[in-house]
């Protein structure tokens, strides 16, 4: 028995009786995505390292520049509003309302001033449309309950595609460990807003390097 056929069968039935783990066979559509907050990272910094990395000629521009992001990110810059719990508990709901509607949701953490997720977007949604919904509703909630204005996410986001088992699993391992390696918490499990708080099945671990 496969470790992948292995966590279908012992997994928890969902988050809230929800919930999805699907079996890899390489023709689903599943899709690690990022998005952060609107002061999280200054445009002038970004458009450095693209000029930087264009200028050195470095292969795979786009897969350095990730990485330096979110080695940035992890340093807790900006207004970090997701570190208030009211506020991360706004994100994880939605992140959870929208699980069986229009993805699958597979993994995700909230971190003080961005979110990965893991999920397989479901037929009738893009990608697009599902950042849309999710960025916009909890924009407004947000805005709301802290009786602010102004834009709250930055309009863009990072997704990639699951290219086999292995990066299934890695990708897993980097969103659930995101806490650990920032140093705010010394497991995955003692985060509060993440998939790992929610697990009753341990899952393989292939370190914390950028999936």
């Amino acid at each position: 028995m496969s470790v992948l056929e292995f966590i279908m069968q012992n997994s928890p039935k969902g988050w809230h009786s929800r919930g999805y783990l699907p079996h890899f066979d390489g023709e689903e559509s599943l899709q690690f995505v990022t998005f952060r907050l609107s002061d999280s990272l200054p445009k002038t910094l970004l458009q450095k390292w693209k000029f930087e990395f264009e200028r050195d000629r470095l292969e795979n521009i786009d897969v350095e520049l990730r990485k330096k992001i979110e080695l940035y990110l992890d340093q807790g810059y900006g207004s970090c509003f997701l570190r208030k719990p009211s506020v991360a508990n706004i994100i994880q709901d939605a992140l959870l309302y929208l699980d069986n509607k229009n993805y699958k949701l597979i993994a995700w953490v909230i971190m003080p001033n961005h979110v990965h997720f893991l999920a397989k977007i479901l037929p009738g949604n893009t990608l697009g449309s599902v950042m849309k919904v999710l960025k916009g509703f909890t924009a407004r909630e947000v805005n709301r309950s802290m009786s602010r204005k102004g834009k709250f996410w930055q309009e863009d986001y990072f997704d990639r595609y699951i290219r086999d088992e292995n990066h299934y699993f890695a990708t897993i391992s980097y969103i659930e460990s995101n806490p650990v390696k920032a140093g705010l918490c010394k497991s995955p499990e003692d985060w509060p807003y993440s998939s790992a708080r929610f697990k009753n099945v341990s899952i393989p671990k292939y370190g914390h390097s950028y999936p």
